[in-house]
């Protein structure tokens, strides 16, 4: 007798079971749609960094218009050499609404950068300076979806 109980309570915990997993929602994570003030401060403290390489792109520019190639690779592979973590980096931190989009502008960005770098290897002046004036687009498309 107590099999035949033992295997009736088994179907009927299973029984139970299956309902209340049936039956219960799934819980979902909430997304944010808008930035609250603290991530606002979060990102422009992400940004500082980002922004003073912005502030010295005036001196690239400077520096490929006297042609000078070897200041021109070294304000690259150096100053900006931190550029495309800190973009990638702020990046992921945004809603994901801007995410997509910020991270395709930072890799334009850096695609300029690295034809700039080539540019100057080859003393090639009209690249470099085609490439400078897409660069400065980008990076301030980049800046203008950060809050």
């Amino acid at each position: 007798m107590s099999r035949l109980f033992r295997s009736f309570l088994s179907i009927v915990l299973v029984a139970v079971t299956t309902l209340l997993v049936s039956c219960s929602s799934p819980t979902t994570a909430k997304i944010p749609t808008t930035y609250t003030p603290e991530k606002i401060e979060s990102l422009q403290t992400q940004l500082a960094p980002i922004q003073k390489v912005r502030e010295r792109m005036s001196e690239l520019g400077n520096l490929i218009e006297d042609e000078n190639w070897t200041g021109v690779r070294g304000l690259v592979r150096g100053p900006f050499g931190f550029l495309r973590q800190d973009m990638r980096y702020l990046s992921e931190k945004l809603l994901n609404k801007d995410q997509k989009k910020a991270q395709e502008l930072a890799n334009e960005l850096f695609n300029d950068i690295v034809q700039i770098d080539s540019a100057a290897k080859e003393r090639n002046y009209d690249v470099a300076s085609a490439k400078f004036n897409e660069a400065i687009r980008n990076f301030d498309a980049f800046l203008d979806i950060i809050p």
